[in-house]
């Protein structure tokens, strides 16, 4: 057993940690807010089929991301166990099973079109989406190796080069993409391919620099040496306690494109301003989500270290840092909406008031349920950290799509409500999961890692 941590050395742990991880994701979004911005200005059917065929990417891209989100957890805690061997194999094996899944993910991006027809897209967006999943489908590989390389990296406590990679990304995506989208500085005007290519170069420089990191910088546990030899028992860990995560994060990307598909049905204005509004809850959303990367990480080591003490008081600070920040984002969703929809508007547009009126209760909406989000995204990010999966797999399906989405409908089209009825069962639904899951790890979870550190300490002190 080893000393507790002061609250103080935990704010400091979180903020070292959170702080590189919230950047990252900032970053990440802004190469897809990037993408949309440069086809937007190119064409709008191109970007409709973009949107349609960066949704089916970004939809297989987080099914098979549970596996890289296992790394997390599992290396944590061995690390702070002082298992260098665990943490090695855990993330060996994270490698291999996202190898095999691409196998299958790939075929179904290239060969696409026949899908997208079928699920009622026109025949030139289907023909578009699929020229562009024939190219970046395969970034799916260096994608999902990112992910295994980032969770890697963020159980050791080493985000800060997450991020500067990650910005470099943005960079890269800014520049390739103005070459081969418009046809500057004598490169070929490639349009939806252009941005295909700009994005599977973004991942595979992105793989490359994390793996050079990994291989020169952290070669304590080395990775890759040995890379083909199988070790099954590991496998079995990481897909055993990845898939659940996987579906878990489909479930909630599920429940926010069914309020799309919805705000769609009440007309185009309306779906514009959800849109503009999603896209400003999404970038605050990245604090938390940052912050729950981090709770991962941080209970992760004080199961490793065998200490209550400090999953207890690590856990309600970073709760407690997430719902200050959630308040602060309330208050500014209410004070000054019209300037943040603005900016996504041009002043000249002749419907810019109207979408902005739109816009403004939706933006109250997502204030209330920044507290609900924030809920659900830490508690997950807890309880991840211990380990503990497959029940809040089945909390957040249940609250996501048996309640959140009914109420949706039933808000927004039974009563009338229209567009803040949609968004207000958007907040009952996230609601339900953050009571639900926080009620899990502050009850039953909480025993059960107590009962799992006594069983571990008393092992230790038996083999001594």
């Amino acid at each position: 057993m080893t000393t507790d941590l002061t609250a103080k050395q935990h704010l400091k742990n979180i903020a070292t940690l959170g702080l590189p991880l919230i950047g990252s994701h900032v970053a990440q979004f802004s190469i897809n807010m990037t993408d949309t911005l440069m086809l937007g200005w190119y064409d709008v059917e191109v970007l409709a089929a973009q949107v349609i065929a960066g949704t089916a990417f970004f939809v297989l891209f987080i099914l098979g991301s549970g596996f890289a989100g296992a790394v997390m957890p599992m290396v944590a805690e061995a690390e702070a166990a002082g298992e260098g061997t665990q943490v090695r194999r855990v993330t060996r094996m994270a490698i291999w099973a996202s190898l095999f899944y691409c196998v299958f993910a790939v075929p179904v991006m290239l060969f696409s079109e026949p899908i997208l027809l079928l699920a009622g897209q026109t025949p030139e967006v289907a023909r578009l989406a699929e020229d562009y999943l024939w190219i970046n489908g395969w970034s799916i590989l260096p994608a999902l190796m990112v992910m295994v390389f980032k969770s890697y990296l963020s159980a050791l406590e080493r985000a800060g080069v997450v991020l500067w990679v990650t910005l470099a990304a943005v960079a890269i995506n800014i520049v390739v993409n103005y070459a081969l989208i418009f046809g500057n500085w004598g490169f070929p005007e490639m349009g939806i391919r252009g941005a295909a290519v700009a994005s599977l170069i973004v991942n595979i420089a992105s793989m490359a620099l994390l793996g050079a990191y990994l291989h020169f910088v952290t070669p304590e546990h080395e990775i890759f040496a040995r890379f083909w030899r199988p070790d099954w028992e590991a496998f079995r860990a990481v897909t055993r306690l990845g898939w659940p995560m996987g579906l878990t994060s489909l479930a909630e990307v599920g429940l926010f494109a069914a309020a799309s598909l919805m705000m769609g049905w009440l007309g185009t204005l309306p779906l514009a301003a959800h849109g503009i509004a999603l896209q400003i809850t999404a970038v605050t959303f990245m604090v938390h989500l940052g912050l729950s990367n981090a709770a991962t990480v941080r209970a992760g080591r004080a199961v490793g270290r065998r200490s209550m003490g400090d999953l207890r008081l690590g856990a309600k600070l970073i709760i407690t840092l997430s719902a200050i920040f959630a308040a602060l984002t309330l208050v500014a969703f209410l004070v000054f909406p019209e300037p943040l929809l603005g900016l996504f508007l041009s002043p000249d547009d002749p419907q810019r008031d109207i979408v902005i009126a739109l816009g403004v209760p939706l933006l109250a909406a997502a204030g209330l349920f920044q507290f609900a989000d924030a809920a659900q995204a830490l508690a997950l990010g807890v309880l991840r950290g211990v380990q503990d999966t497959r029940v809040p797999m089945i909390m957040a399906g249940i609250s996501y799509w048996v309640i959140g989405v009914p109420i949706s409908y039933g808000m927004g089209f039974v009563l009338g409500w229209e567009g803040v009825g949609v968004w207000a069962g958007l907040a009952v639904g996230l609601a339900c999961a953050g009571v639900l899951l926080m009620a899990r790890f502050w009850g039953p979870v909480m025993v059960q890692t107590q009962a799992r550190i006594d069983r571990q300490t008393a092992a230790k002190a038996e083999a001594s």
